[in-house]
This record gives structure tokens, sequence and C-alpha cells, in this order.
């Protein structure tokens, strides 16, 4: 590939998106996933299925300058994380051979992070170790770290965008979570996920030194009950309409992701501007585009 050419694993929204920024900025872009034909028609695509070994072997004579991963579990059992993850981190490693990128930045998620009663993480918490599918994604992080290559994590939360998601869907019909006992949320708009994975990238290209690990979050972790009730306002959902709805909680049976705050300031510290620092911002736009 040719110079400043970043390869893009598990290449779907987030990477098709991560990767038009960078080719307007005259970056050759690949994507390898299982039907190519959803790829941008301007990317070089390839077609794998990143969980089956062998099946990145081509990676070694492609030789691209940068690697993103963006990566999926297959399901939402614990074999669909350790196959999405630690699986396909271990078939890209083994497909890049005796090739070294300049960097390989991996996405992951906050789940990893073990604080689970709304207290402050930052990019060296302690991490989860009673959470399966928590540790699969976390299995992957280290076997990059461990690997000899140079490698940055971003671990995002939350991440929203889309004009039909769940929780506006939720929130229309008068769904809101309860009040108490307040549970804090973390989020950041999908631009600004590719937004900052450009930037990182590009600031590598520039020779800057990355950061091991970030965290993908906006400026203002909240409770969640505030987001849903800010929204419902927005939509112009009854007030009669604003309760727990019989003690709805989107939050349960996600205890093992959810009730952290993050704080993003390795984000912050490596000059990336958040088009959406809060979630006002970034539902605004949402909405505004409905």
């Amino acid at each position: 590939m040719k110079s400043n050419s970043v390869l893009i694993l598990g290449c779907g929204d987030l990477g098709a998106r991560t990767g038009a920024l960078l080719m307007a900025q005259g970056w050759q872009i690949a994507g390898v996933r299982r039907d190519i034909a959803r790829l941008p028609a301007a990317f070089e695509g390839y077609a794998a299925d990143y969980t089956k070994p062998g099946s990145l072997d081509f990676l070694a004579d492609l030789r691209p300058d940068w690697v993103l991963t963006t990566c999926n579990p297959t399901a939402r059992s614990v074999a669909g994380y350790k196959a999405g993850f630690a699986g396909a981190t271990a078939n890209l490693l083994a497909g890049l051979g005796e090739h070294r990128p300049r960097h390989i930045i991996a996405v992951t998620s906050t789940r990893v992070f073990a604080e689970r009663q709304g207290g402050w993480v930052e990019e060296n918490s302690p991490l989860a170790t009673d959470d399966p599918r928590a540790a699969a994604m976390i299995e992957a992080e280290q076997l990059l770290l461990t690997s000899g290559h140079a490698v940055s994590l971003v671990r995002f939360a939350g991440i929203y965008g889309a004009s039909g998601g769940r929780l506006l869907a939720r929130v229309a019909a008068g769904e809101l979570c309860s009040p108490q006992p307040v549970r804090y949320s973390n989020r950041i708009h999908r631009d600004d996920c590719a937004g900052f994975l450009a930037h990182l990238l590009q600031r590598s290209a520039a020779g800057e030194a990355l950061q091991p690990v970030y965290i993908g979050v906006d400026n203002a972790p909240v409770p969640q009950y505030e987001v849903e009730t800010w929204l419902a306002g927005k939509l112009g959902v009854e007030a009669a309409a604003r309760s727990s709805a019989g003690g709805l909680d989107p939050s349960a049976g996600r205890s093992a992701s959810g009730h952290k705050r993050c704080r993003n300031r390795a984000l912050r510290n490596s000059g990336y501007q958040l088009r959406y620092p809060d979630y006002r911002s970034g539902y605004g736009a949402v909405l505004q585009g409905r």
C-alpha cells in the first residue's frame, strides 16, 4: 500500500466514517469486512472473516502503514465476545507476521473497567475481573499491548448518533428510567468517535507519540435520568408520561458495563476538540436530523 495507508479491520459505520475523514486528507484506505459491497466505493476492499484463523494472512504482503481495528462481538454471548475480540486480535497479529505497522489503534469499550458504583475512572483505573465479556476484550487488549507493536487502545462508551436509536424511541414512548437510584451514563457522538480516531492517526503520521490508552467519551458524564428527561422535553412527551414506566430501568441487566463516570483527560490532552462536548449538543444535532 502507498504511504499514509491505513487498514481498517471490521470496517463498519465507525470505520467508514473514520476512513472518509482520512481519505479527505489524502490517505489510502483499505477496509476489511465479510461483505465488501457495503464499503464506501473509494475504499480498497478485502473480504475476510476476521474471526477465522488464517483469514488475515494477506496483511503481511499488504504492509499497511497503520492498522485500525473496529471489531465487534459475533454474538452477545461470551463466546461471541471471545471470537470478535480475542480471536480476531490473535488472527490480526498472525496475519501481520513480521510486518510492523507504524501504529495499531484498537477500539474497545469502557466496559473493561471494574468500577460499577458510579465512581470516576481514568485510563489507568482497575479492570474488571468478574465479567467474562469484559475479560474477552481485556484479553484482546493484552495481546496487542504485549505484541511488540506500537499500540493504542481507545475505549469508547455509549456511542450514539443515529436518528432511529432505541433510546430515542423509548423516550418518545414515555418510557423513562427511574430517577432513583442514580445511575451515571457516559456517551460520545459517532462523529466524534470517527473524528478522534482520525485525529490520532494524523498525529501519529506527524510523528507524535500516542498514549497507550484513551477513554473516548464526551465531557459530561451525567445521570441517565437527566438525559432522558431532557430528551422527553425536546420530543414533546407529556409530563404525565415522564415516569419510571412501571420501574423500567434501561440499565437493568447491564450492571457489568454501567454506572461509572469516565474522564476523558487523555483525549483532551491530545488536542482533539469535541464537536459535541455534552449530550445536549449531541442529541440536539440528532434531533435536528430527524
